[in-house]
């Protein structure tokens, strides 16, 4: 109602003009997206930087006189340009000169390696470096604009002539993207753009002023989809203590501290201490718990702390107003590019000054030599003064490269009188040929822009690349299985009758130490089995017969069993090994026939294959009641093999004979020289085949050698090692060397005589500066030195026999000097073959007494002369009538020897009369 009781009209109240609030809603969350894009979170491609960053660069500028500032200063001045609180500009100063490139910075400013933050804003101080100003300011290059409240002009990009925003590196989360651009070593992307201007194609990585370690194999130019795997640099002190040096990027000590502790506290390492004396450098020691090894800490370290981190990148930047996804290579591209075009622009500036500078020099000197100043003396206006000047230029006109304007005019009558009788025409001359030498060389430099842009990046990274070279170390990095280096911090229980295991059932039978991440393999009496994830109790089925640690793709670890078919009570025996399962699926090592029943298993770590007795019942047919049987007659086959037929008849009662040997031979290793480690899977160099007893031979180009186990979580630094070979006691080591201290090349050859492992041995001297060349294994190595060109000769070159120089002597003899210690290269050439010791083989008439031998054992009859009980059945062939079953025969031999690879070899110290080189056996 209104003041006079009246209802006022529905329509001309304004209740039926509605806005729908989804159209609101969409357009005011379209434009704050937008805004939050385009003006704070994501950097432009012209210049890399946010435009909190530009305003600060642009207040700086406006306040430099080449002092200091107090930050607080710069942060009010940046606010009359950027309209948002004060943290954040404080925060985005700090950010930068962290960084070290763009600014000098007085005052405590912080650790980006300790998380330490920086001082107040009132405590520090900044200023431009000599760099910003070279390569960020330009004001005749620059396009500016009106600031927020309009009251000032602030640059729309500034014209970087750098690729600064890969330098710098940027993270930002807007709405709805995000962007997260690496930072890339100064003079790697200053070389990068040289190579892009000579028509060269390029690869750049990332580098952090952290240091550390970093695998770029997927880093996909930084854009979306791609990864790096940065890890910290740990050295091993010695065989209690662990030192990390470096620390990886996007880490502090604090975090990564706090991360080795969580993970000791939670059980997946072992160690004493860890102690932090970080100081000019990042030194973090490690102590390790007694009897741990070092290599596996190291690798527990990288898989369960921050010592390895996984980044990805995902390159988005503004590109005319709107946010596009690139990859690191483009982005530089453009940089590159855009270099160019402002060095263009600055040229033609430069150009044009020039031009103007001798016009008027010209001007200068015609008004002043030819006395035109005299024929304005009797004028009586300025307008006739102008005409009377510019009819005393008329015949000078062309030779000036654009017309001569009334303004050109009026400041030649402003020049003053003193400056007229002091006029010196040699000193004017010069003057003008320096300018047009200057315009000569700007003019050619625009006629080779790409040369002269390459000249620039040269002379930028002569005069501020000292200082600035990688500090991440690229390599390749391994994969580490979380459950090999995992340490046992739980005890694994099982209770067979009741079917469950775990970690909780402390008061059942105790199995083995196991890790909390470990996967558990159970065989149970019915013939399944299967693989779980330990727990605290878990039911996997009664009438366990066996449970341990599973470790997936184990090809030496192989089951031997015996087992009772249900529908045929058939035996059948069989060897398998399993490798890789779906984790709590049950697998049949039966055919799967209800009744089954395992009658048999032995687990064997290293393929071993025993002797056992199979004891049939007494009211069972067979003629033979009791037999031997060897594994080792078996192939392995998968966990879905049925198996050989044992017997037909009912089993009483198997019984182990005789432990076995690993039919496996030994393991086939080797060497991957990029990320030294050693390997199965045929990656690098081949280092031959290793038995329990054998090690490897590490030499170092320190000059030290190490013999080591052939585990494969053994750690070799790449870039420290020259030699990784199987050790072998008799193998000579050649090595040159220079000798510090008596200024001489050594050559020596020697055989190891330690036998302790994991401990280093200097072969060469100690003096200072002392230094290992090369280094061989071969029995017979050359030699090949090139000496220098002289004038009195040609390049020349020696071939030496090592053997005939130097002989084999102790690990610490100094060996004998080279010759001829001058010369320009040396290298090894291919070893001599080594000597052929001719074996004259006198023949031996044949035994008669030995007819059978070589036969077919399944030819052979008994000594009666009966044929073998039926009940044995040959284990090694399928039989014809039944081709899913495999049949075995089994010859009935209590006297016979296993048959062994040693006894067919030849023994080269056995006389010409040895039955074993004559391949004959007992």
């Amino acid at each position: 109602m209104d003041e006079n009781g009246a209802t006022p009209d529905v329509e001309d109240s304004g209740l039926h003009d509605k806005l729908p609030i989804s159209g609101l809603y969409e357009s005011w969350f379209l434009d704050y997206a937008s805004y939050v894009i385009l003006e704070r979170a994501v950097p432009a491609i012209e210049d890399g930087l946010k435009p909190v960053q530009r305003r600060i660069m642009h207040a700086l500028n406006e306040m430099d006189d080449g002092r200091f500032n107090k930050v607080a200063n710069v942060v009010g001045s940046s606010m009359q340009y950027h309209p948002h609180g004060d943290a954040s500009i404080y925060d985005a100063i700090v950010n930068i000169g962290q960084k070290e490139l763009l600014f000098d910075t007085q005052g405590n400013w912080g650790d980006i390696r300790t998380g330490d933050g920086a001082a107040a804003a009132r405590y520090i101080e900044v200023r431009l470096s000599r760099f910003s100003k070279d390569i960020v300011f330009n004001d005749d290059t620059t396009e500016w604009q009106l600031s927020y409240d309009g009251r000032k002009r602030e640059p729309v990009t500034l014209p970087v002539k750098f690729p600064l925003l890969l330098s710098l590196g940027v993270e930002g989360i807007a709405v709805g993207l995000s962007t997260k651009i690496l930072p890339h070593n100064f003079c790697e992307l200053i070389d990068a753009s040289i190579a892009l201007l000579q028509g060269k194609d390029i690869t750049i990585f990332p580098d952090f002023l952290t240091g550390g370690q970093i695998d770029v194999s997927n880093y996909n130019d930084g854009q979306r989809g791609g990864k790096v795997r940065v890890r910290a640099r740990i050295e091993e002190e010695d065989k209690k203590m662990l030192v990390i040096r470096d620390i990886p990027f996007g880490t502090t000590t604090t975090s990564l501290i706090d991360s080795i502790i969580k993970a000791s506290d939670g059980g997946k390492i072992k160690i004493k201490k860890v102690v932090d004396n970080t100081a000019a450098e990042v030194e973090i020691q490690v102590h390790l718990a007694p009897g741990v090894s070092p290599d596996i800490t190291m690798d527990a370290l990288y898989a369960f702390t921050e010592c390895e981190v996984s980044i990805s990148p995902n390159a988005c930047i503004i590109i005319a107003d709107k946010p596009h996804f690139v990859g690191v290579t483009e982005i530089l591209k453009y940089n590159t590019q855009q270099t160019v075009h402002l060095l263009h622009r600055e040229l033609e500036i430069k150009r044009l000054g020039l031009l103007e500078k001798i016009l008027y020099g010209s001007l200068e000197k015609i008004f002043i030599e030819n006395r035109i100043y005299r024929d304005i003396e009797e004028c009586e206006t300025f307008e006739a003064v102008i005409r009377t000047i510019d009819k005393g230029l008329e015949p000078y006109k062309p030779q000036f490269y654009r017309e001569i304007t009334d303004d050109d005019i009026v400041e030649l009558t402003e020049i003053r009188i003193k400056r007229i009788s002091k006029y010196d025409g040699y000193k004017a001359d010069e003057l003008m040929r320096k300018w047009q030498e200057e315009l000569a060389e700007t003019e050619d430099n625009l006629a080779n822009i790409t040369r002269f842009a390459i000249d620039y990046f040269k002379d930028l990274l002569k005069k501020y690349g000292k200082g600035r070279s990688r500090r991440t170390e690229i390599r390749a990095f391994n994969q580490i299985s979380a459950n090999i280096v995992a340490a046992n911090n739980q005890k694994l229980y099982v209770n067979r009758a009741e079917g469950f295991v775990g970690y909780g059932l402390k008061k059942d039978e105790y199995v083995m130490d196991c890790s909390d991440i470990d996967d558990i393999i159970i065989f149970r009496s019915d013939g399944k089995c299967l693989v779980t994830k330990v727990q605290d109790k878990v039911f996997v089925g009664k009438d366990i017969i066996y449970c341990a640690v599973f470790v997936k793709n184990d090809e030496r670890k192989v089951y031997n069993l015996v087992y009772v078919d249900g529908k045929t009570g058939v035996s059948y025996i069989k060897r398998c090994q399993i490798t890789a399962v779906t984790r709590d699926r049950e697998y049949d090592l039966t055919q799967g026939t209800p009744k089954s029943k395992i009658t048999y298993f032995t687990p064997n770590e290293n393929g071993e294959a025993e002797i056992i007795t199979v004891s049939l019942t007494s009211q069972s047919k067979a003629k033979v009641k009791q037999f031997d049987f060897n594994f080792a007659e078996l192939l392995i086959k998968n966990r879905s093999a049925m198996g050989n037929i044992l017997t037909k008849y009912p089993v009483r009662k198997i019984t182990l004979k005789q432990a076995g040997r690993s039919t496996l031979g030994g393991v086939d290793m080797w060497f991957d020289p990029i990320i030294g480690r050693l390997n199965r899977d045929e990656r690098g160099e081949y280092l031959g085949n290793f038995g329990p007893s054998d090690n490897i031979l590490v030499i170092y180009k320190e000059g030290t050698y190490e013999l080591t186990n052939f585990d494969l979580t053994n750690h070799y630094v790449p870039n420290e090692v020259l030699l990784v070979k199987k050790f072998e006691t008799k193998l000579p080591i050649t090595a040159l060397y220079f000798d510090g201290a008596q200024k001489q090349h050594f050559i020596k050859r020697f055989n190891i005589e330690t036998s302790s492992l994991d401990k280093k041995f200097l072969f060469i001297s100690d003096s200072k500066n002392s230094k290992l060349i090369l280094a061989s294994t071969d029995k017979r190595p050359r030699l090949e030195i090139v000496y220098p060109k002289t004038a009195q000769k040609e390049q020349s070159s020696d071939e030496i026999l090592v053997e005939e120089m130097v002989d084999i002597r102790g690990w610490r003899a100094i060996g004998n000097k080279l010759p001829n210690d001058k010369f320009k290269e040396v290298r090894w050439l291919p070893s001599l073959p080594d000597p052929v010791e001719e074996v004259i083989a006198i023949p031996v008439e044949e035994d008669a007494g030995e007819e059978n031998v070589g036969e077919p054992e399944e030819n052979l009859e008994d000594v009666s002369g009966d044929t073998l009980p039926e009940n044995t059945v040959n284990l090694t062939e399928e039989t014809e009538e039944s081709p899913e079953e495999e049949h075995i025969e089994k010859e009935e031999s209590d006297d016979e020897e296993p048959k062994t690879e040693a006894k067919s070899k030849k023994d080269p110290k056995k006389g010409p009369d040895s039955k074993s080189q004559l391949g004959l056996f007992e």
